[in-house]
């Protein structure tokens, strides 16, 4: 019986120790699922789930810097190894494709209609983000994404790049109130100076409901329940031995 309680013990905290998924709510956050293959968004793809009216590309992690992608002016690529700058450009942690938004020529943003919010709940959107310079030029540029839900923006730190260089893939998380059930997020690319130019990259988007990680009482009850299942494991060890005896 005992030990019939410890398993029920074991189920339950199980239950709380993994907080229910939460579904993202962005379609095609990754990038992968594109209409006509690897170009500019709006010209000559599209990426499923998003619009844009900017010189925004879809490159793939592995060939930015090698195929990389074609738009209205053609071929367009990204410093990294392939061409002659060891500086570490490659695949987000997510692998597969990427966005690359010029942030200082035709400049507008990627965005997606949102829709299952409700209307004063907090919402958290992450993604992988970080600096790169388009291939065939050379100068210090900076860079920096502004996100919005619906309402006033947010902005990531502003990266300060060196000639030819990657800034590396960096994870951000803003959280926004919806103010609807249906929002636009939207990301926005800066970058200085025009002419060099600067690429703000991008990749995992995903948003979700805040909160999804237990409340400091679930992890109180919780820890109650494993002292709960020593106690009972104890008990049942102590009275075998004294069986035994």
């Amino acid at each position: 019986m005992k030990f019939g309680i410890g398993m029920a013990a074991v189920a339950a905290i199980a239950s709380l120790a993994v907080p229910a998924a939460a579904a993202n709510l962005v379609t095609n956050g990754g990038f992968e699922t594109l209409t006509s293959g690897i170009g500019q968004i709006g010209y000559n793809t599209n990426a499923t789930g998003w619009t844009t009216s900017g010189y925004n590309f879809v490159f793939h992690g592995t060939t930015a810097d090698s195929e990389g992608s074609d738009g209205v002016y053609g071929y367009l690529g990204l410093w990294g190894a392939a061409n002659g700058s060891a500086n570490g450009l490659g695949p987000s942690p997510l692998g597969g494709n990427f966005v690359g938004a010029d942030g200082a020529f035709s400049v507008g943003p990627i965005s997606q209609t949102i829709n299952g919010l409700t209307a004063g709940k907090s919402y958290d959107v992450s993604f992988y983000w970080g600096g790169a310079q388009q291939s065939g030029f050379s100068g210090a540029q900076t860079e920096q994404w502004e996100v919005s839900l619906g309402g006033p923006s947010q902005f990531t730190a502003i990266y300060s790049n060196p000639s030819h260089g990657f800034s590396g893939w960096m994870k951000e998380t803003f959280t926004f109130t919806a103010g609807a059930s249906s929002e636009v997020l939207s990301f926005l690319a800066h970058g200085t100076p025009d002419g060099v130019p600067p690429f703000s990259v991008l990749d995992g988007v995903s948003l979700n409901a805040t909160g999804a990680v237990p409340e400091p009482a679930t992890w109180a009850l919780m820890l109650s329940g494993f002292g709960l299942v020593g106690f009972t494991m104890r008990n049942r060890r102590n009275r075998n031995t004294t069986v035994a005896a």
